[in-house]
């Protein structure tokens, strides 16, 4: 499936600015738009391509159906978990996904927690 007619991508969640950047220095008209419903999410897509979202919105076997237009869907997380990989599937839908996109979060994270363990911070804490 050749993706040269990409002409607009919805996004659905808050993502960072530079998101919207990239997409319009390569053409491609961006429109965000937050919170949707299931109904106000398929209205949206019946004229994008492109569709990015993160973990809170559910990409279910209706709304895939329902976008006659789309193309490629993104998600700004490391899983899939929450859209009908298979109805993409059946469709032809390119899905994507970042699987790097949170490694330095997790690892400052775990440093925080080892540190924690390590001066005994949340055992002087609550005795």
């Amino acid at each position: 499936m050749a993706f040269a007619k990409l002409q607009k991508v919805l996004i659905s969640n808050s993502l960072d600015p530079c998101c919207w950047k990239i997409l319009q220095v390569g053409g491609l008209q961006v429109v965000e738009k937050q919170n949707l419903s299931k109904e106000e999410l398929i209205a949206e897509l019946q004229d994008c391509e492109g569709f990015i979202f993160c973990s809170v919105t559910k990409v279910t076997e209706d709304v895939i159906n329902a976008a006659e237009k789309l193309q490629v869907v993104g998600k700004a997380s490391t899983s899939a978990d929450n859209m009908d990989l298979e109805a993409a599937k059946r469709k032809g839908i390119l899905v994507m996904n970042t699987p790097n996109g949170n490694s330095l979060s997790a690892t400052e994270l775990t440093c925080g927690v080892i540190i924690c363990l390590a001066r005994q911070i949340l055992r002087r804490e609550f005795q």
